[in-house]
């Protein structure tokens, strides 16, 4: 049995979709770390099967925005003390900037350097995302973080 101990004081980002942690992992440049940091991938779970958790046992800023982007399903344990002092659900956000970059070979985003590639939810519950500039749709499968 693997055993991973329990923190002090940090964040525990929980019932991320299996495979997706590494994303987030890298997304926060966790593997750049000079504190601890537990990545714990495909952890059984009633709920969803198969799961993975990031463990971080220090203080950070996080975008929770980004964060509901990849996996809105997250949700985010504050611990203090060795417990959880807050608990913070994620949703799909509004608007995302300088996450994902535009596709499109015409958009400005791909002649003009400086401008933001920046992508506005317009199907909540498709999960879909369109550039702001040429309405160009995100593909996940197509395009990474």
């Amino acid at each position: 049995m693997l055993n991973i101990d329990s923190i002090q004081k940090g964040l525990v980002i929980d019932h991320i979709a299996a495979g997706k942690g590494m994303k987030i992992f890298k997304y926060l440049k966790l593997d750049e770390a000079d504190f601890t940091v537990a990545l714990i991938k495909n952890v059984c779970s009633k709920k969803m099967g198969r799961k993975d958790i990031i463990k971080i046992e220090n203080e950070i800023d996080i975008d929770l925005d980004v964060l509901g982007f990849i996996d809105h399903n997250i949700t985010i344990n504050v611990i203090e003390g060795d417990k959880i002092v807050d608990k913070l659900n994620l949703e799909l956000p509004e608007q995302v900037s300088h996450v994902v970059k535009c596709n499109n070979p015409r958009c400005i985003t791909s002649i003009e350097q400086e401008i933001a590639h920046t992508f506005r939810l317009v199907d909540k519950e498709k999960k879909v995302y369109r550039c702001i500039y040429c309405d160009q749709a995100y593909d996940p499968n197509k395009q990474d973080i």
